[in-house]
């Protein structure tokens, strides 16, 4: 069975009386050479039990069936199981949850790593979800739209730096291995996509409080990202302004600076400022 022919995943899919719904973002993976630099960034081994979420028609899953231990599939759309279950018939090693993937606790799957062809429009809350799950899975490969993989690996004072880039650095070390045109996909997404791999890190790259207290500090430095940092850490962090410019001073951090310059360091440092007893 190759599923990366589209003549074959469109039968297979006719064959079960099925269309593509827009609902759940379905938009499968045809193209063998892009498949395959997704597997090879997961680096699977048979130690492996891999979280796949949203298994469409199976193309990818197959692919992961063969090379890891087990794989754990989580599908929302019921009429997919019937397909699935032709795809996978081979393989033993592979068990399907219908369920939704945003409500489910995938602590009880004891996966080790996530590779998906994620559903686009539930992006965000699944890499929120997959970022903060502990223990950290090994690593995380998915399939994104390229602008979610731009803004994840930009670097301060680029064009598409903001605080989902402080949040995916803040959690994980952040690789593009690929770009993938939409014509790789059946059928064809209306934007181009990117292989997202992150390897989560065992602990905050920088000295933190907390990282509730550090994203704090992010979330009111880019809520208001035209304002300089003193205007709008103190709206933002409804702080007197004199609480932050002294933690600004303190840290060296120009208050006439924008959020979209700061360094991971220097949020961190900002952090353990504000939260210090002196700056109450």
């Amino acid at each position: 069975m190759e599923l990366t022919r589209p003549s074959e995943l469109k039968a297979l899919l006719e064959r079960h009386g099925l269309q593509l719904s827009r609902r759940f973002g379905q938009h499968f993976l045809v193209d063998r050479n892009h498949l395959e630099k997704i597997v090879a960034a997961a680096a699977l081994t048979h130690d492996d039990t891999v979280l796949e979420i949203g298994p469409g028609a199976g193309v990818l899953t197959r692919e992961l069936a063969a090379r890891a231990g087990a794989v754990v599939s989580i599908e929302l759309d019921r009429n997919l199981p019937p397909v699935l279950a032709e795809v996978m018939a081979e393989f033993s090693n592979w068990r399907l949850i219908e369920a939704d993937a945003l409500k489910y606790d995938w602590s009880t799957l004891g996966a080790t790593k996530v590779v998906a062809n994620i559903p686009y429009n539930i992006t965000s809350p699944l890499l929120v979800r997959m970022l903060e799950q502990r223990p950290p899975f090994a690593s995380i490969t998915l399939l994104v739209q390229k602008e979610v993989a731009d803004r994840a690996k930009a670097a301060p004072d680029s064009d598409a730096y903001g605080s989902l880039s402080v949040f995916m650095q803040f959690y994980a070390a952040v690789h593009v291995p690929a770009l993938v045109p939409r014509g790789a996909f059946f059928p064809p997404p209306k934007v181009d996509s990117a292989i997202l791999h992150l390897v989560p890190h065992a602990q905050p790259p920088v000295d933190v409080p907390s990282p509730e207290a550090f994203f704090a500090v992010s979330r009111a430095a880019f809520g208001q990202r035209r304002k300089v940092l003193l205007g709008a850490l103190s709206h933002g962090m409804d702080r007197p302004r004199d609480q932050i410019l002294a933690a600004l001073e303190a840290t060296g951090v120009d208050p006439q600076r924008r959020a979209e310059t700061l360094h991971l360091e220097e949020i961190a440092a900002l952090a353990r400022a504000l939260a210090s007893p002196t700056a109450s």
